[in-house]
C-alpha cells in the first residue's frame, strides 16, 4: 500500500477509536519498542506523537485534534490532574493498573505557543538490573564490586541526564540488598523502582523535604549505606563527604562531565579539601551508546521502529583514588588526575566488536 494511503487508513482508524483505546495502544507500542518516554505535542489541528527510544526522539504517528483533545483529557484524568488546566505545568502519576500496562507512568504537562505538550515517562518497577546485567566493562565492574564490599567511603557518578547513572545506582542498590547485613537508606527524586530490603525515601521540595534535610535526619536512623540521588548544593555535598568519613558507605551523583570535573565541583562546594580527599574512593563517568538492532539490518523492522538500533550499552571511564591522588586533591593540583581508560576508547572497543557502528560513535562524541 502506498505510504499516503497507509497513513490515511491509520488516521481513519485512530479517529474512530476511543481515547482510552488510543492511549492504551500508544503505551503498548512504547513498551514493545522499549521506549522510555512518549511525547505528545499539540500543533494546530494535529498532535505529534514521538517516542524516546534509546535516548533519541523517534517520530511516531499523528493524532487529529479532536481525538488528541480527548486523549489529553484522559491522561490528566488518570493522573489526577486538572483536566481544564492548559496554561500552567502539572505533574502526576498513572499506576500501571489503570492502563493495564507493565509500567507506572509519570505525567508532565507544559504549555507551549502551539498548544499543550505532555510527556509520559515509563517506569518499570519490577526490573532492577543486577550488576552483571548493566554491561559494564569487566574491570570497571570489578572496581565497583570492590567498593560495594567496603564499609565506608564515597562513590560519585557523573554524566549528563540520560547517561545511565540511575540504572547503575539501582544495580548497586540491588547488589547491596542481596549481600545483606546492612541497613540501607536512599533519598531519591523520585523513587523510580522499589528494591526489597532497603528503606527508600522520596523528596518533596514543596514541603521543604530536600536532599540535604532528608539525609540529615536519615543519618539519625543509623544507616550503614546511604544513597543520595544527587548532590545539588553545598549542604548535601558536605553531608555526603562527612558521612563517607564516619563509617558510612555513600553513593551519589554529581553533574560535572568528567572524573576530574567531579573533584573541581566538590572542592568548590566543600571548604575542607582534606575531607574530600579522604572520603572519595571511586568516581565513574558514564555515557550510553546505541546498539545495532539484532532483528534487522538497516532499520527495516518494527522492533526498532525503523531506526536500526535497539538498546544501549554503557561507556564508562573510572578513577580509583589512591594515596598519591589524595595528596594532589588536598593541594587542589588536579591537572594530572584522569581515568586510565577514556570514554572514546570504551566506545571504540564496542565499534570493533560490532556492537555499534561508526555513525553512532560520531553522534555520541559530536564528530
Amino acid at each position: 500500500m502506498p505510504t499516503e494511503k497507509k497513513q490515511a487508513s491509520e488516521s481513519g482508524k485512530i479517529s474512530e477509536a476511543s481515547a482510552p483505546e488510543v492511549l492504551e495502544n500508544l503505551v503498548r507500542l512504547a513498551e514493545r519498542a522499549g521506549a522510555s518516554d512518549i511525547h505528545l505535542q499539540m500543533r494546530g489541528k494535529l498532535a505529534e506523537v514521538g517516542f524516546r527510544l534509546d535516548g533519541i526522539i523517534t517520530p511516531g504517528r499523528e493524532l487529529p485534534a479532536e481525538i488528541a483533545e480527548r486523549v489529553f483529557g484522559r491522561i490528566k484524568f488518570l493522573a489526577r490532574l486538572k483536566t481544564y488546566q492548559e496554561t500552567l505545568p502539572q505533574d502526576g502519576r498513572i499506576p500501571r493498573d489503570e492502563l493495564k500496562c507493565k509500567n507506572d507512568i509519570r505525567v508532565a504537562t507544559y504549555p507551549t505557543v502551539t498548544g499543550e505538550k505532555i510527556v509520559l515517562r515509563l517506569f518499570n518497577s519490577t526490573s532492577v538490573k543486577a550488576l552483571d546485567e548493566i554491561e559494564f566493562p569487566e574491570n570497571a565492574r570489578a572496581e565497583l564490586e570492590t567498593f560495594l564490599r567496603q564499609t565506608s567511603g564515597l562513590l560519585l557518578l557523573t554524566g549528563p541526564a540520560g547517561s545511565g547513572k540511575t540504572t547503575t545506582i539501582y544495580a548497586c542498590l540491588r547488589h547491596l540488598a542481596e549481600l545483606g547485613g546492612r541497613h540501607i537508606i536512599t533519598v531519591e527524586d523520585p523513587v523510580e523502582q522499589i528494591v526489597p530490603g532497603t528503606m527508600q525515601t522520596e523528596i518533596n521540595e514543596a514541603i521543604g523535604l530536600d536532599f540535604a534535610r532528608a539525609a540529615r535526619h536519615l543519618l539519625r536512623q543509623d544507616p550503614q549505606v546511604l544513597i543520595l540521588g544527587e548532590i545539588r548544593d553545598e549542604a548535601t555535598a558536605q553531608l555526603a563527604v562527612r558521612a563517607g568519613l564516619t563509617g558510612h558507605l555513600v553513593i551519589s551523583t554529581l553533574h560535572a562531565g568528567s572524573c576530574k570535573g567531579v573533584f573541581e565541583r566538590l572542592l568548590a562546594m566543600c571548604a575542607d579539601h582534606s575531607a574530600v580527599a579522604s572520603a572519595v574512593e571511586l568516581v565513574l563517568n558514564q555515557r550510553l551508546i546505541r546498539k545495532l538492532c539484532a532483528t534487522c539490518d538497516g532499520g527495516v523492522c518494527e522492533t526498532c521502529l525503523h531506526t536500526g538500533y535497539q538498546g544501549r550499552a554503557p561507556l564508562v571511564e573510572w578513577l580509583r583514588v589512591d594515596e598519591k591522588m589524595r595528596e594532589q586533591i588536598r593541594r587542589r593540583e588536579l591537572s594530572a588526575i584522569g581515568p586510565k581508560q577514556t570514554l572514546e576508547a570504551s566506545a571504540r572497543s564496542l565499534v570493533n566488536q560490532g556492537v555499534t557502528n561508526e555513525a553512532e560513535f560520531k553522534r555520541v562524541f559530536g564528530l
